[in-house]
């Protein structure tokens, strides 16, 4: 059934791609009618399933994303330091994940899940005898048949891989997007890592479910006063697991000292980059409106990227070296203009504030109990004392003894944002 085809391209992962292998993503393109019809079966599962994931996992389930699973995972470490113990915590990558997958494994797992049997045998359909084939501009391949995988492209792809991975459950924490698994151990004073223990766990679920842990790019990372030599290397099938002191995880670069220079550093050189082609555009002529709508749309993006993550830990520095950017853009969209000016005129906020009000409009997400970081915050003060007072915070502010933690998003926002 031409539902069932698809053309490849490969989307370059590096610029520019070195392998063929490691830095080309292919990306499956799926033919219209099957997405939409896709994404419909999709929410009837979605209406099953929904509730039953496991709530640390951030990708492809409504209400939650990147910087949701950020702001978990650093409160949990910036909580752990300042109560003076140190953590441990193993990145996780799978080789070819989506490729990898195994449907009679999938479809078992929807099963328990309690899906109705007649979609159980739609997607069963939809998942055997599809086709591929390579496109690379013009040119094609032959098509070839598939025994396994999902196409990354696809609407169903990602959920597929959610309730596959979903009872992937280490003995420590762990924090899941689709593949990108991230394993966090809080390490008390003169106690022993339990830390390979969960990795052997996490072998033993990958060779079940037929996954295959990358070796090679899973890495540790160790927060704290331990240093390398007081915590025994990590082993996946007899190999080392490298220790690293910065990684981007997903899409932030995160540093073993919880500071952000190497993070403002890579998305202003990122950001500086696109403003050569706003000259270009400028040079040809282009219109004022559509400058700014470039450099809002192209060049802005990266530098607000998971902002609540990490805005409330800037120093000023970084805060200036962040605005910078935006003041190089708006010269060359107006011309000489003081920064204030200019962006009164093309009425648009400083970087700076627009990212506090992204801090505070999460923040007002995150006080409903339905979100899912709600059980970050305390315990809500009882009402029958704040009704009586004429200003209070629902919320007690958690007290913090480092700098550090008082500045993380969940300690800041309590001591802050309440009220607002």
């Amino acid at each position: 059934m031409i539902w069932k085809k698809a053309n490849v391209v490969a989307v370059p992962k590096a610029n520019p791609p070195t392998s063929i292998e490691a830095d080309l993503r292919p990306i499956s393109l799926t033919p219209t009618v099957s997405k939409v019809l896709e994404s419909i079966v999709g929410s009837w599962i979605l209406d099953v399933v929904g509730s039953q994931l496991d709530h640390r996992q951030f990708g492809a389930v409504k209400g939650r994303s990147t910087t949701h699973a950020l702001v978990d995972m650093l409160h949990h470490w910036h909580k752990a330091l300042d109560d003076g113990h140190s953590v441990r915590v193993l990145f996780v990558d799978y080789a070819k994940a989506f490729d990898h997958v195994d449907h009679s494994t999938v479809i078992e797992k929807v099963r328990r899940f309690g899906v109705p049997e007649l979609i159980v045998r739609w997607l069963t359909s939809f998942l055997s005898e599809r086709q591929q084939r390579v496109k690379v501009s013009d040119q094609l391949s032959d098509w070839i048949t598939l025994r396994g995988g999902m196409p990354q492209g696809s609407w169903l792809g990602p959920l597929i891989f959610v309730i596959l991975i979903d009872d992937l459950h280490p003995r420590l924490l762990t924090h899941k997007y689709l593949d990108d698994t991230t394993i966090s151990e809080t390490v008390v004073k003169d106690m022993a890592s339990q830390m390979q223990c969960a990795v052997n766990d996490l072998i033993e679920w990958s060779e079940l479910n037929r996954m295959n842990v990358n070796s090679k790019k899973t890495k540790e990372m160790v927060f704290g006063s331990f240093s390398k030599e007081s915590t025994t290397p990590l082993l996946i099938s007899t190999k080392p697991v490298e220790r690293v002191s910065e990684y981007k995880l997903l899409g932030v670069t995160v540093n073993a000292m919880l500071k952000w220079d190497d993070h403002i550093s890579t998305v202003t050189s990122k950001a500086a980059k696109r403003l050569w082609f706003l000259k270009k555009l400028k040079r040809a002529g282009v219109t004022r409106d559509d400058l700014l709508y470039f450099y809002q749309a192209v060049v802005r993006p990266v530098l607000e990227y998971a902002s609540p993550a990490w805005h409330t830990s800037l120093t000023k520095q970084q805060t200036k070296s962040l605005e910078d950017i935006q003041r190089r853009a708006l010269q060359i969209i107006l011309g000489n203009m003081s920064y204030e000016d200019a962006c009164c005129s093309l009425n648009i906020d400083s970087l700076a504030d627009r990212r506090l009000e992204l801090c505070k409009k999460l923040f007002r997400q995150i006080v409903c109990e339905s979100h899912n970081l709600h059980y970050l915050l305390p315990t809500k003060r009882d009402c029958q004392v704040t009704n009586r007072l004429r200003s209070s915070n629902k919320y007690p502010v958690v007290r913090a003894r480092t700098d550090r933690c008082k500045r993380s998003f969940i300690m800041h926002s309590l001591a802050n944002f309440q009220g607002r």
